[in-house]
């Protein structure tokens, strides 16, 4: 039998195409670039970077944008084996506006719709699903068929799979399946008033062991809005480790067995917020696989969000061991250029002390255009000065 995969994670991807200067609308932009994007597929990327064996369950359109996600996702190191063209639907496209710190509206181009929904449970590959060490999911997949029947089949599934989860503390070492609850409205038939995304939310935490989201995102899938509430509510609903974004305020993690920690963010002077919250996530999957306690797991998955921001892309912007660990011997993220990365699997690092060990983020647009507030991750400020603390949610 082939070697389990450290992560699989399933649903969203697309084309993200950024301008190549900040602080100018999209009216005004005359350059831009394009990058892999899509919250699950960055997160497999942020693993890939710190080491993890990775894949993503995916569809992409039967279009030359189809055919350069898959192309990324080789280069990154992440298996694109279950990423698949759906003939009918054209790859997604989404455009930022850069207004740092803060301020990086999305303009999401998913018309008619996304190939990423039409995953159907029947092709699933259950076995390896089963197998994976870390499965990932999130929201979204649950907002359209048959990705919603899909994405519940593939957590249906871990529940019977092998007790070899990294969960710290749980009494049953029971797989490590993560929700990430990635509330995107403008997905949903109902937008922001939608009443079926909360049933169907309680649907997967139920079938997870571990939920991620901001303090909007666990609102939608428990009702509170309180951090310590939100976290008990998450635990209530089924599972072992409730990850609750807050912002400016840090992380607040509480683990089913009474462990709780709460993380300051880390100083950065931030680029662009979009995707620190997938760096935190691959991070986080990292430090759970190492068999770290709570609080390291949690220093090091910040780390890891704020050195995103504090570049312009997403997923080519995921950092390797050495930089996260350098940021944690400094206690922020240094400024200057990103590092020039050489052939080997460690980047060049900015001058300045040796890397230590550790001790221990997007803006809904909407469907087609119109902007919103977005998610940025938890290493995001919200001033530019370098030394501002970080943790914009994610």
């Amino acid at each position: 039998m082939p070697r389990p995969y450290d992560l699989i994670t399933m649903g969203r991807i697309g084309v993200d195409i950024y301008p190549l200067r900040t602080g100018v609308p999209l009216a005004q932009v005359d350059t831009f670039a394009k990058f892999l994007g899509g919250s699950p597929s960055n997160v497999a990327v942020a693993g890939a970077r710190l080491g993890l064996r990775t894949a993503v369950v995916t569809r992409t359109g039967r279009d030359p944008f189809g055919g350069y996600l898959r192309e990324q996702l080789r280069e990154f190191g992440v298996d694109d084996r279950w990423a698949t063209e759906v003939a009918a639907y054209p790859t997604p496209v989404t455009f930022c506006e850069l207004f740092p710190p803060d301020d990086f509206p999305l303009y999401f181009y998913r018309l008619p719709k996304a190939p990423d929904l039409e995953i159907h449970a029947d092709e699933l590959d259950l076995d390896a699903v089963r197998a994976a060490r870390i499965f990932w999911v999130t929201g979204t997949g649950l907002s359209a068929e048959p990705s919603r029947t899909a994405t519940l089949a593939a957590l249906a599934a871990r529940t019977g799979g092998p007790r070899t989860g990294m969960v710290p503390g749980a009494p049953e070492r029971r797989p490590v399946t993560v929700f990430d609850l990635d509330w995107r409205p403008m997905f949903w038939a109902g937008g922001d008033t939608d009443t079926e995304a909360p049933r169907r939310y309680r649907e997967a935490l139920a079938l997870a062991t571990v939920a991620v989201g901001n303090l909007a995102e666990c609102a939608v899938a428990t009702g509170e809005h309180e951090p310590y509430a939100a976290a008990r509510a998450l635990l209530d609903a089924g599972v072992e480790l409730a990850v609750v974004k807050q912002g400016p305020e840090g992380v607040l993690a509480v683990h089913r067995d009474g462990t709780v920690a709460e993380v300051p963010p880390l100083p950065v002077r931030v680029v662009n917020g979009l995707g620190a919250g997938d760096a935190f996530g691959g991070a986080l999957c990292h430090g759970l696989l190492a068999g770290w306690e709570t609080e390291r797991v949690m220093r090091y998955a910040n780390a890891a969000g704020a050195i995103v921001a504090s570049r312009l892309a997403c997923s080519s912007a995921m950092p390797f061991p050495a930089e996260v660990e350098h940021a944690l011997a400094l206690g922020e993220v240094p400024d200057g250029p990103e590092p020039v990365l050489p052939d080997g699997p460690e980047p060049v690092l900015p001058d300045g002390p040796e890397p230590g060990l550790p001790d221990g983020p997007d803006r809904p647009g909407g469907p087609h255009g119109a902007g919103g507030p977005d998610r940025p991750g938890p290493g995001l400020a919200t001033s530019s000065a370098p030394t501002f603390p970080t943790g914009a949610d994610a």
